[in-house]
C-alpha cells in the first residue's frame, strides 16, 4: 500500500459523499425519501426541482417466453411478465398489441348480501394484488365499505349491526361484528 492510499480514499469517499448529498441539477440538499417503488433520494428543492435517484437499482426482468403459446389477437408469442400488480401472462408483442391473459385471476363473486353501508350495493368477493380474498361492496368507489373475513347475514345482538363476518377463533367457528366499538362474539350454529 502507498502513501497515497489513504488520500485517495478521502478524495473518493469525498466525492461519494457529494454525489449523495448535493443534487446535480440545482445544488439543493438531497434527502431520503419513500415512494411506491421503494426508499430514493430527492431534492429538497421538490416541487421546483424534480431530481430523483433510486437507492437500489431496478432489478431487470427478463420475460420468459412461453413455448408453443400463440397470441389470439396478433398470434405472436405469449410470455410471462412481471407488473406493480404482480406476475401475468402477456404478449410479447406489446406495445402494438397490448393482450393480457386474464384466465387466472380471481373473479367476482356475489355473496347476495346486501351492503350494511349504503344499502344499495351487495358484498361480492375480490382478490387484491397479492392474492388474499376480501369482500367490498359492488357500488365501489361510492361506497368503500369492505370486510377481511367472509360476511353472514346474522344480526349482531348487541349492537344491531345486520352483517356478521365467520371467523375461526382458537379452532371454533365463530360469528364476530364488523363494528370497532361492538366486540361481540358468537359461536356458529
Amino acid at each position: 500500500m502507498s502513501d497515497k492510499s489513504p488520500e485517495l480514499f478521502a478524495q473518493t469517499a469525498h466525492a461519494l459523499d457529494k454525489e449523495f448529498h448535493t443534487c446535480p441539477e440545482c445544488g439543493g440538499e438531497l434527502v431520503f425519501r419513500s415512494g411506491k417503488k421503494g426508499p430514493f433520494l430527492g431534492c429538497s428543492q421538490y416541487p421546483d426541482c424534480e431530481y430523483i435517484k433510486p437507492l437500489h437499482q431496478e432489478q431487470s426482468q427478463t420475460n420468459k417466453i412461453i413455448e408453443g403459446s400463440q397470441c389470439p389477437e396478433c398470434q405472436s408469442p405469449l410470455a410471462v411478465k412481471h407488473g406493480r400488480f404482480g406476475i401475468f401472462i402477456g404478449c410479447t408483442n406489446f406495445p402494438s398489441c397490448e393482450f393480457v391473459d386474464h384466465t387466472d385471476q380471481a373473479q367476482t363473486q356475489n355473496t347476495h348480501i346486501g351492503c350494511p353501508k349504503c344499502h344499495k350495493g351487495e358484498l361480492t368477493q375480490r382478490q387484491n394484488r397479492y392474492g388474499k380474498l376480501f369482500y367490498a361492496c359492488s357500488c365501489y368507489p361510492d361506497c368503500k365499505y369492505a370486510l377481511n373475513y367472509k360476511p353472514v347475514a346474522h344480526t349482531c345482538p348487541e349492537c344491531d349491526w345486520p352483517v356478521m363476518m365467520e371467523k375461526t377463533l382458537r379452532g371454533k367457528s365463530k360469528l364476530v361484528c364488523p363494528q370497532k366499538k361492538c366486540n361481540c362474539k358468537i359461536d356458529k350454529e
